[in-house]
């Protein structure tokens, strides 16, 4: 008959293995499998993690990969790792790198009645995401007809024109303002320079690497249902709000928002039901302005030489505002639309001072400033980079890289800009991406995830996104393949390869939100949400009880639902899918 296990506890019922044949049965326990849901490129690493909800006496645990026709192509085990204290998980780690031959495929585990839903091994997926992700901020469009032309079920008619605004009633200023156009910030209908700034800078760090990509734009790109824009075309699309938000003193308004939270309505019945206001003037506000217009110099010269110019003497006019007016507070109204308050601006003066140094340093640089720009004919460019020359080494000392970006903590931009100019700078600023990235693979050695977050935050998705942007420029300098590895490992956790088992961008696969905490997507009519969105993620903090989400779980790593109601874990934000968008990019070519 063979020989059999005994159960000696209550634990042990889970699961009855028999010696004999090698098999397990289990019993009430669960068991799930953790994997990239879209696939895994051909030449790539491919793991997976088991998770069980109660121990199993075994060190091993066999599975298959079967094909399409349940052939399978591939036999391995699975070596047990820990148990995880925030997911309450035992875990065992798989790998099937092996595997090369492009086709779909599932997982299944023997001796467990458990199988992955089908996943492609193939280089197009990558891609494919990036495009849809263009393609998102697109349908974020503020102020303009989308048609089914171009955005198919998801059309609509112009809304929020925002073109004649009132300045707010706290701001005691009379008159109007245009600002047209420009993304909505998340899942409500507000206009924000701040996480603006930081989103237009990620994207155009990713132009700026992957100048020749048929995505980013130039004469090669083709309009089509599936990219309507150019990453290029949709960044200045946001970078013309940009310009139409500086005041006439150079300083830079905040927001645009609603005078109260619209509910689940569309733009068209949320623009019928109230007024807009244009609201505050603040220093972070410039700041980011003045950084993300200095870059746009940087990634438009070649394509619209005077757009690019006109960017750049944008930019200058921002910083000296600022300067003189360093600590203008940010608007404190949050009735309406998001607080994004700083206390510390130390890190947007780096960044707007790097940014500037850069483009400034350039023999077109300056000319672009002094030939444009009029009202700034006796601008002294050589004492304004004076200025700068002296301040960016204190910059550098109080403020060394991050993990990842936020809009919050914008260094790493400053940084970037140092990293790719030629200037004595330059290698520091890369080494010190080293350091941090090193320190960023021994976290995730130490993860079972391959994370190197340490808390689930508000936006955990957009912080692990910021991650693997850090780790692919250090890839792209330092020529480690570790690093592109590692960078890999943060984008398959969000699509799939996690506690939730959810690919976190809507319409990308079977497991994706269905439920966003995004007005548009609750109020267009159409079944599906817009497409290519990310979503925010885990967050352990769970900021919106008092709506009585259902979270997945009680520990900290199941801190999310795919619920309307949900905005701490389910909302949708540009900042979020800007570094995704920018890392699919990089990593897909």
């Amino acid at each position: 008959m063979g020989n059999f296990f005994v159960p000696s506890s209550k634990r042990d019922f889970c699961v009855f293995i028999s010696l004999a044949n090698k098999k397990s049965y289990s019993y009430g326990m669960d068991v799930k499998i953790h994997y990239c849901h879209l696939g895994y490129a051909p030449s790539a690493s491919k793991s997976f993690l088991i998770a069980f909800s109660e121990d199993i006496p075994a060190k091993a645990v066999k599975f298959k990969v079967l094909d399409v026709s349940s052939h399978a192509v591939f036999e391995g085990e699975a070596e047990k790792l820990c148990y995880l204290d925030y997911t309450d998980e035992i875990l065992f780690n798989g790998d099937f790198s092996a595997v090369r031959v492009p086709g779909q495929y599932r997982i299944a585990l023997d001796g467990f009645d458990v199988q992955s839903h089908l996943f492609d091994i193939s280089g197009n997926w990558l891609a494919d995401q990036f495009k849809a992700n263009i393609k998102s901020f697109y349908l974020q469009r503020s102020g303009m007809e989308l048609p089914e032309r171009f955005a198919g079920a998801w059309m609509r008619p112009a809304a929020h024109l925002d073109a004649v605004l009132d300045f707010h009633p706290t701001m005691n200023r009379e008159g109007v303002w245009n600002a047209h156009g420009g993304w909505y910030d998340a899942g409500d209908y507000g206009k924000y320079i701040v996480n603006g700034g930081v989103s237009v800078a990620t994207l155009m760090l990713a132009c700026e690497l992957r100048k020749n990509s048929v995505f980013v734009g130039g004469t090669a790109f083709k309009e089509s249902f599936e990219q309507p824009a150019s990453l290029l075309d949709e960044v200045r699309f946001e970078l013309e709000f940009f310009l139409r938000m500086q005041d006439d003193d150079g300083g830079v308004f905040f927001k645009v928002t609603p005078y109260r939270w619209d509910g689940f309505v569309s733009p068209a019945e949320s623009d019928a039901s109230q007024k807009r206001y244009i609201l505050g003037k603040s220093t972070s506000s410039t700041l980011n302005f003045a950084a993300a217009l200095a870059q746009a110099h940087r990634v438009y010269q070649d394509v619209d030489a005077d757009f690019a110019a006109k960017c750049l003497v944008a930019g200058v006019r921002a910083y000296l505002w600022a300067e003189k007016n360093p600590e203008v507070d940010w608007p404190h109204n949050t009735e309406g639309s998001g607080g994004y308050g700083d206390p510390d601006l130390g890190d947007d003066f780096f960044w707007a001072r790097a940014m500037l140094y850069r483009e400034l340093k350039k023999t077109g640089g300056v000319n672009a400033v002094c030939e444009n720009a009029t009202s700034l004919a006796k601008l002294n460019i050589a004492e304004l980079l004076e200025r700068i020359e002296n301040q960016l080494p204190t910059d550098m000392d109080a403020y060394l890289p991050t993990y990842g970006l936020q809009w919050r903590s914008t260094q790493n931009l400053a940084w970037f800009a140092l990293a790719t100019m030629d200037c004595e700078w330059t290698q520091k600023a890369r080494m010190a991406f080293k350091y941090t990235a090193d320190e960023m693979l021994r976290l995730q050695e130490e993860d079972p995830y391959g994370l190197s977050i340490r808390k689930f935050i508000w936006g955990s998705n957009g912080d692990i996104a910021n991650h693997a942007l850090t780790l692919y420029l250090v890839y792209m300098w330092f020529s480690d393949e570790k690093y592109r590895v590692a960078a890999m490992e943060q984008i398959e956790f969000i699509y799939g390869r996690n506690p939730v088992d959810v690919s976190f961008v809507t319409g990308s696969a079977w497991s994706s939100p269905k439920h966003p905490h995004h007005r548009i997507s609750h109020s267009d009519g159409v079944e599906e949400p817009v497409p290519g969105l990310v979503v925010g993620g885990i967050n352990e903090d769970r900021q919106d009880v008092h709506r009585d989400p259902h979270y997945l779980g009680e520990s900290r790593g199941m801190s999310y639902a795919d619920e309307q109601c949900s905005f701490a874990s389910n909302e949708v934000a540009i900042n979020w899918s800007a570094p995704l968008t920018a890392a699919l990019l990089l990593l897909c070519e």
